[in-house]
């Protein structure tokens, strides 16, 4: 960790000990759990026999403020369990963390005191409340304790601090951009996708603006894919448990899946597919296969379902159904190398040309040789693959961070990494080198020699999740998409209902032209509609009047306001280049 990320952790948590503080002598009857520093501020989660409101985070922030001019120390004091639960006695939350301290072994409790206020905590803090010079709480929500829907619902409250009031408004005004941007928040109101509470969480409706860029993104795809030698399956989205307890998903993942029946009362029992490798396997395994035929390249758009927690879901990012470009290489062990290499270039490839390049991290995940529930338990495959994965990264010159405990159950993998506008980070693009599954469902070719062998298989996504994709675009662009991904590329507007015909007739030779086109035909004035094909963030707006009908051109105008006239072919053939170059 680097120092400037090191301090801003310190003083956050600090922050946060100064909000329970103003909370405590604000409202008495509250009882503090935990306040953790968080990638941008802190989060105090407590109890409390009263909603807290907007006003009462601004009456908690000139308490915030009267607690720093205090100019306390932050004191660290360990003391014993006993002294500890008679300390927090009223404090249901801090007596549960103590006692789970207890049972650990340890002795001694730590606490940190500023001024007559004392929280339960390990540290570290910065030394002096008063170097925090500006602060802000930003907004309420609801928290489970400990994270667990089966414990009690506390109220939590998210802040941020400085040590400058300047650093605080240009936090507030990236913040304030980064809101406008959100897009669940954008992509509703732009009526790209939507959600319904009947039909349930985690399960977005693509409208047709969404449902088009998501079709134009898989065609460019599937397409792309097809020129570099993959083969095109479509397999089930359900199978009989008896396929995920080879795969070994029913041992490793069950509790993330769907399951259709009871298995104490059904003799079959089915799952919804969380990913589509077994099946593809089954194809592999289809006919016998030699050295010759390998490498095999199969790829699937392939809806999936994962059965992630109501608390984790959120717009397009985290959903329980989803649509990703999955895809399976079944390769020789001298193969490994160079087809990891393959798809590290398509990938660049697809994110360069989609437009989300920039900002991609890259992670080598790791699996954890101690936790045998959660990772097929090889370690000296597990030693085998992880080295030849690093070999291959050092050998990209990629900048890549490790992380162990990361890892799929059945084998390491590269993670891509991405930061949405608010800063919070998801893998969008995994790439994993999997040694267990091709034994777990003998998989084998005929080597040179005449012997069988173990084939490795690549699993890989080469744009990762179309809805997750999707999300990143809005955000990226703020909804004014490149013209090849716009929905609805240009709007032919009549100034009015004189030039209906001939705005017809325009209309009628750009759709004709394989460009994606709209035409008002309202009863409107020029401005009202022009307004909404730039609310709507449609490209290009089209206006013919009576000089255009007499000249038989058309006045272009782009979302930047500007302006020119030009002839129908000559636009046809502007928007054709810049589709063609995805620009």
């Amino acid at each position: 960790m680097d120092e400037k990320k090191e301090y801003m952790e310190k003083f956050w948590h600090t922050t946060a000990h100064v909000f329970a503080n103003a909370l405590v002598e604000t409202f008495p009857t509250a009882k503090i759990a935990i306040g953790p520093a968080i990638e941008n501020g802190f989060h105090y989660d407590f109890e409390l026999d009263k909603n807290i409101d907007n006003k009462d985070l601004e009456v908690l922030e000139n308490k915030m403020k009267e607690v720093l001019k205090r100019r306390e120390k932050m004191i660290q004091k360990d003391i014993t369990v006993n002294e500890a639960l008679e300390m927090f006695k009223d404090n249901p939350y801090k007596i549960e963390m103590i006692n789970d301290l207890a049972k650990t072994g340890s002795t001694t409790i730590s606490t940190y005191r500023n001024g007559a206020f004392t929280d339960m905590c390990i540290g570290p803090h910065i030394e002096y409340i008063s170097e925090i010079g500006a602060i802000k709480l930003l907004k309420t929500s609801a928290a489970y304790w400990k994270g667990n829907e089966k414990n009690k619902q506390l109220q939590r409250v998210y802040g941020i601090s400085f040590k400058k009031q300047k650093e605080l408004e240009e936090y507030l005004l990236a913040k304030t951009t980064a809101e406008l941007n959100d897009h669940n928040k954008l992509g509703r109101e732009l009526e790209l996708f939507t959600t319904s509470d009947i039909i349930g969480q985690g399960l977005p409706l693509l409208m047709p603006k969404g449902a088009k860029i998501v079709q134009i993104l898989q065609r460019f795809v599937e397409d792309e894919e097809y020129k570099r030698g993959y083969l095109l399956t479509k397999t089930p989205f359900m199978a009989k448990s008896d396929l995920y307890k080879v795969s070994g998903h029913w041992d490793h993942y069950k509790e993330g899946m769907f399951i259709l029946g009871d298995e104490k009362k059904d003799k079959e029992i089915f799952a919804l597919r969380p990913m589509t490798c077994p099946f593809q396997f089954m194809i592999y395994k289809n006919s016998t296969k030699s050295y010759r035929d390998l490498p095999l390249r199969y790829a699937e758009t392939s809806p999936l379902f994962r059965n992630e927690s109501s608390g984790e879901m959120h717009g397009l990012i985290r959903v329980r159904q989803f649509t990703i470009s999955e895809g399976h290489l079944i390769v020789t062990p001298e193969q490994l190398e160079e087809e990891f290499k393959g798809v590290v270039d398509l990938i660049n490839f697809m994110t360069k040309t989609i437009g989300i390049d920039k900002g991609i991290t890259y992670r080598f995940s790791k699996g954890d040789r101690t936790k045998k529930e959660k990772y097929i338990d090889n370690p000296s495959a597990w030693e085998h693959s992880e080295k030849a994965l690093k070999k291959i990264l050092d050998d990209l010159k990629l900048d890549y961070t490790e992380a162990d405990g990361e890892a799929a159950f059945y084998g390491p993998k590269l993670d891509l990494q991405y930061k949405n506008v608010f800063g919070k980070e998801d893998t969008i693009i995994t790439v994993q080198i999997d040694f267990a599954l091709p034994e777990r469902f003998d998989m084998t070719f005929t080597d040179k020699d005449g012997q069988k062998k173990r084939p490795y298989v690549i699993h890989r996504t080469s744009i990762g999740c179309y809805e997750r994709t999707l999300a990143m675009l809005i955000e990226k662009t703020g909804g004014n998409f490149p013209l090849w991904l716009a929905p609805e590329q240009v709007r032919v507007i009549p100034i009015s209902e004189k030039f209906l015909e001939y705005a017809k007739e325009v209309y009628g030779k750009i759709m004709n032209s394989d460009v994606r086109a709209g035409i008002d035909e309202r009863n409107e004035t020029l401005g009202y509609k022009i307004r909404d094909a730039q609310k709507e963030k449609t490209p290009y707006a089209i206006i013919v009047g009576a000089k255009e009908v007499e000249t038989k051109t058309v006045a272009v105008r782009d979302r930047t306001g500007k302006q020119e006239v030009m002839t129908l072919e000559e636009f046809l053939a502007k928007t054709a280049k810049e589709i063609k170059e995805k620009i």
